[in-house]
């Protein structure tokens, strides 16, 4: 009998961390995984209900910024992959947190790559880069890829094409086998509810059942390519299982503005959205992202991978789950 293969997920408790774990213990894993320390520990695996009984033996804390700890549990664990995705991985929160996020998002990425080089090179690595890194650049047709340039417009973007650059050096200079996904926009009810999507939707629901009365945003007419994290989970897994490291994009290639999102939440819940919808100069980015829209035909022609989740679909599921937490 073949022994199950053994991950570790950096960040196993954010959204793409909890739905990766089920999709691996699916698919018959040992899953471990890496939790920041928290004051407040009750929260800290909240995402993970699922999951805990299965993993909980094999959950570490552990910091990206802190090298030890991470040779510690690569040591422990002896994986066979490791998906990175421990990150500051909120944009907006990158103006105001810079270098916080270029440590944790950029340096943690490194310190990640020595661990698995000085303990175990032979270990298969995903790395969690981001539709961020293009910043405005858009190829002729309107789209992103592989090969468009990548010119990041926040200290996040920017800690991500270090990220991405770092981990297609160590992948040629050491032979190592590491792959980026460059994921767009992926969301689900498990978003943190101060990402655009959970708020939209949670507040719209709020507004519906007489708890709040106004939403307030920045810039509605941004256009972003959304899909679902379990859709995008089961990329990251499909990437590694590849015989050839490599760099994938992973999208929809379907993009709408924030305006959409808010007009069909609103709409879905019988409410007129301009009599709640407020623009608050807070919320808007010192240097704003216009338009993100990614081919991910490279990862559809030699995968087969597809999404299952719609625009609709995505925000309908998100929309039933605050209907019924609230």
């Amino acid at each position: 009998m073949q022994e199950s293969k053994r991950a570790i997920i950096t960040g196993i408790n954010g959204q793409d961390g909890s739905y990766l774990a089920e999709t691996l213990l699916d698919k018959g894993y040992e899953v471990w995984g890496t939790v920041k320390r928290n004051s407040v520990a009750e929260n800290q695996t909240s995402r993970l209900d699922t999951t805990y009984d299965r993993i909980k033996h094999n959950l570490q804390y552990v910091d990206m910024t802190d090298l030890a700890s991470l040779i510690r549990i690569v040591k422990e664990a002896q994986p066979d992959e490791i998906y990175n995705l421990a990150a500051q991985s909120h944009v907006r929160i990158s103006f105001d947190q810079p270098i916080y996020t270029v440590n944790t998002t950029g340096v943690g990425s490194l310190n990640l790559l020595e661990a698995v080089r000085m303990v175990k090179p032979d270990t298969k690595v995903y790395q969690a880069s981001s539709s961020e890194m293009f910043g405005n650049q858009l190829d002729a047709d309107g789209f992103q890829r592989e090969t468009t340039q990548m010119h990041p417009v926040s200290p996040y973007g920017c800690a991500k094409v270090f990220a991405y650059n770092i981990s297609r050096n160590y992948r040629n200079s050491y032979d190592m086998f590491i792959s980026n996904g460059i994921l767009f926009n992926h969301e689900s009810p498990r978003r943190g509810s101060n990402f655009v999507s959970n708020k939209i939707v949670k507040t719209a629901v709020e507004i519906q059942k007489g708890l709040r009365d106004e939403l307030r945003l920045g810039n509605l007419k941004a256009t972003r390519d959304w899909g679902h994290a379990k859709d995008y989970v089961e990329a990251m897994w499909i990437i590694l299982q590849q015989e050839k490291p490599d760099d994938f994009v992973c999208a929809t290639g379907i993009s709408h503005s924030v305006g959409d999102m808010v007009e069909y939440v609103f709409g879905k819940l019988g409410m007129d959205w301009t009599q709640y919808v407020k623009k608050d100069p807070k919320y808007f980015r010192p240097e704003e992202l216009e338009d993100l829209k990614g081919d991910s035909s490279k990862l559809r022609n030699l995968t087969g991978w597809q999404p299952k989740y719609s625009f609709e679909s995505l925000l309908d599921e998100m929309i039933e789950f605050w209907k019924t937490e609230l």
